[in-house]
């Protein structure tokens, strides 16, 4: 391995895998994916540097770890100096500051695109994966022991010899069992003809069913991304962003995904070829400058009536988890039943647990929202005039 190179330590299963190495990429930095391209020597280390940073809690979302943040599974940026960080939405200014371009950053230099820019990234890493996910597991629920037993291969190299049949029916259950977790409920009685029960998609006793809203928001999200992609080559003009690379990541995640992916291709033609020309990366040297072009109006009109209103549902949930002296939250508290809230989105109702990473998400977003000035804030007006943005991002 060269020594200058990071370790991205995943499987392709991930979107923010995906996300994070979209963003490498772009920027020229090398990189390699384990455990899919180690040793298997190799690759316990590096797993035991990893667990290590995360137990000690040294492992980092630069610039500084959040009380409300929470450890992913995966991935981790493991850098040539031993270090262990994550989440891509920190790891993109990173990247940028250490191997960047200042003509061409992933984060956008202007206030107010870079505020867009983080809208755009926020909405997919959160309200995109649990589309993503629901896609996965349940619209391609005929294809769904395929994911796992591309991770069985994928980690090959570091489960015991043999155990990869197994290692590979027990992720499919387990990812089919978090569904209601990640948001997409069952109606009560749910089966599909031929598919065992392990991998049949659950409802949950006193949960509204959430499939249709997923599909609904799905099928928004696709047309307001063609709407976009048909006017200019990324969705903040000409060059490669941040938002672009979280879009691909939650999108890109159901490439593979039998059903999902052809159903992706015939509604969102052009967007289907976008995720393939980054996934090919045909998006390195991308040049120009970001902008706000009135063909964000849709995919933006799409995320303030899904993704914000949701985060400030799940701000008001941990506030009152605090305030009721509540211990519990994240996935936890949901498999407890205990620091629920419930909601509407796009007419649909929902109940869901109080998640501190997303409300760390949503302070943030708003504090860049309050941090910008009248003519900035106008800018951004002028894409969605309709909307009123200061009290949607008014804060928690």
């Amino acid at each position: 391995m060269p020594p200058a190179s990071y370790i991205v330590w995943g499987p392709e299963l991930s979107p923010f895998l995906l996300n994070l190495e979209s963003m490498l990429a772009y920027r020229q930095a090398p990189w390699r994916r384990l455990p899919r391209d180690g040793s298997r020597l190799e690759n316990l280390r590096t797993s035991l540097r990893v667990n290590r940073a995360v137990s000690r809690r040294t492992a980092l979302r630069p610039p500084a770890n959040d009380p409300l943040d929470e450890y992913p599974l995966v991935p981790f940026l493991v850098t040539p100096e031993d270090g262990s960080l994550y989440d891509s939405s920190a790891l993109a200014p990173w990247l940028d500051a250490r191997h960047g371009d200042p003509a061409q950053p992933l984060v956008p230099a202007d206030p107010a695109t870079r505020f867009v820019s983080a809208l755009i990234d926020e909405a997919f890493d959160e309200f995109g994966l649990y589309m993503a996910h629901h896609n996965r597991w349940k619209l391609a629920a005929a294809d769904n022991d395929a994911p796992g037993k591309r991770l069985a291969c994928e980690y090959a190299r570091l489960l015991p010899p043999g155990a990869g049949p197994v290692f590979a029916r027990w992720f499919a259950a387990r990812q089919v069992r978090r569904l209601p977790y990640l948001f997409s409920v069952a109606p009560a009685g749910y089966r599909v003809a031929g598919l065992a029960p392990a991998l049949t998609p659950p409802s949950r006793a006193g949960f509204p069913p959430t499939q249709d809203l997923l599909e609904e928001a799905w099928h928004r999200y696709l047309a307001a991304m063609e709407v976009v992609l048909g006017a200019q080559p990324f969705l903040l003009g000409s060059t490669f962003s941040i938002a672009d690379a979280s879009a691909y990541g939650q999108l890109s995640m159901n490439l593979t995904d039998g059903l999902a992916a052809r159903r992706l291709r015939e509604l969102a033609p052009r967007t289907f070829e976008w995720l393939l020309s980054i996934r090919d990366r045909r998006h390195l040297g991308s040049a120009g400058t970001a902008v706000l072009a009135a063909a964000l109006q849709p995919l933006l009109e799409a995320i303030l009536v899904t993704f914000v209103p949701l985060m400030r549902a799940n701000a008001e949930a941990c506030a009152a988890r605090l305030a009721s002296e509540e211990r519990l939250c994240n996935e936890k508290a949901f498999d407890a039943g205990r620091s629920l809230y419930d909601g509407a989105l796009i007419g649909h109702p929902y109940r869901s647990v109080a998640k501190t990473f997303q409300a760390r998400t949503w302070r943030d977003l708003c504090a860049q929202w309050s941090a910008l000035d009248g003519g900035q804030r106008q800018r951004v007006r002028e894409v969605l005039p309709e909307a009123d943005l200061d009290a949607a991002f008014a804060g928690p």
